[in-house]
């Protein structure tokens, strides 16, 4: 979908939609299962794999400045930079199948903006419906967020740790590295730089490294509840609290809920905690 150029107010882009259709193929389930070997739990077709369906798969001369497809094709233009994964809510109805044709409608539903301690956020909410036969197999609201450039010299933001939870019902122990970044860049198609250009990452967005993708944090946490669920949960939910870069421990945790759902968290051996989730069988 091309951008017309009348839609300059952010805003004016609710509503707006666009259709694309992939294929649950044998090497893509293959690939998945490689670049995340050790952390996917049971599943024909593996937990997080529909990220990597329907890419934005756009011509260089479409891109931005981070590599991700220019605003003002599907997304609205933004008055702010950078943009990230801020969180979202998926329901899974059925299970997808491998050679599966899936048609993945979307939509945007919101444009919001609020002040926040690092400045201006703009907000888009974006929903996904994945069908295929006809019928919806899951659902995800996705929101992205998008924020201005760190100023030179500025005093590093400071997460504040979360309460101890106590013992986790299970957990688990990664160490993302440049490699496993590059190919989950690589299956998902996507170019952002923050994840692959290190120069990129530090000097233009201010981060401490190259940073760990938002939908593998919510990946792990959702392979790691359907272990202990003994089964894909039926609603899960996800939010950014912090950056997550790589080339450090990092743990993934799954405790009791006090509505009977799991409470998940990922989270540096040596710092805050990054992502956190919910899940309900």
């Amino acid at each position: 979908m091309q951008d017309d150029g009348q839609h300059d107010d952010p805003e004016s882009w609710i509503g707006r939609r666009i259709t694309r259709t992939d294929t649950v193929s044998s090497r893509l389930i293959q690939q998945f299962r490689a670049t995340l070997s050790g952390s996917l739990a049971e599943a024909d077709v593996p937990l997080g794999l529909f990220w990597t369906l329907c890419p934005d798969a756009m011509p260089p001369e479409d891109l931005g400045r981070d590599a991700h497809p220019k605003p003002g094709l599907f997304l609205p233009r933004m008055p702010l930079p950078r943009r990230m994964w801020a969180g979202g809510e998926i329901n899974f109805t059925r299970p997808l199948l491998e050679g599966d044709l899936v048609q993945r409608d979307s939509m945007i539903i919101s444009v919001t903006f609020k002040t926040g301690t690092t400045g201006r956020l703009g907000f888009v909410s974006v929903r996904h419906d994945y069908l295929s036969d006809g019928q919806v197999r899951l659902s995800e609201r996705q929101d992205l967020v998008y924020r201005a450039d760190p100023v030179p010299g500025a005093v590093p933001v400071r997460y504040p740790d979360a309460a101890d939870p106590g013992p986790p019902l299970a957990e688990l122990r990664l160490s993302p590295d440049p490699v496993l970044l590059f190919r989950y860049s690589a299956l998902t198609f996507n170019g952002h730089r923050i994840h692959y250009d290190r120069p990129y990452a530090t000097g233009v967005e201010g981060y401490d490294d190259l940073v760990v993708h938002g939908p593998m944090q919510a990946t792990w946490m959702m392979n790691l509840a359907a272990r202990v669920l003994g089964a894909c949960p039926s609603r899960f939910t996800y939010r950014g609290v912090s950056p997550l870069t790589c080339n450090q421990p990092v743990r993934v945790e799954a405790h009791r809920a006090p509505d009977g759902g799991l409470a998940l968290r990922v989270r540096r051996e040596a710092g805050p905690v990054t992502m956190t989730g919910t899940a309900h069988p």
